[in-house]
């Protein structure tokens, strides 16, 4: 009898999934934006100019921190994020890899009907 489970993804690809659905949306690579200036961020900081409500804002930086992409650190009464670009690097390896593989794909195509 066939399993019907889905295989489960590999540690490395779940977080690269995670990463690339956290950085799916407009707001949240706006605050990727600010916060790759470097430092910790209050929300405040954070809503400043923005829109949206402290709410929201909130809402997506605990998107983006569940994906390990910030991380928040407690500063007396204030909560700080700043960002982890160690998952956006591996994001970055993980479109090098694939898009390497995609160009020796095409080379090898491209021999075949050069031929």
């Amino acid at each position: 009898m066939r399993s019907t489970r889905k295989p489960r993804l590999h540690h490395a690809s779940a977080r690269t999934a995670s990463t690339f659905a956290a950085l799916g949306d407009r707001t949240r690579l706006s605050l990727l934006s600010r916060l790759g200036g470097g430092g910790a961020w209050s929300i405040s900081q954070l809503t400043h100019g923005s829109h949206l409500t402290r709410q929201a804002i909130t809402k997506h930086l605990r998107v983006l921190e569940r994906a390990r992409i910030v991380r928040c650190v407690r500063s007396g009464r204030h909560s700080l994020f700043e960002l982890d670009p160690e998952p956006v690097h591996e994001l970055r390896d993980y479109l090098d890899r694939v898009s390497g593989e995609w160009d020796e794909a095409l080379a090898r195509l491209r021999s075949c009907v050069e031929v």
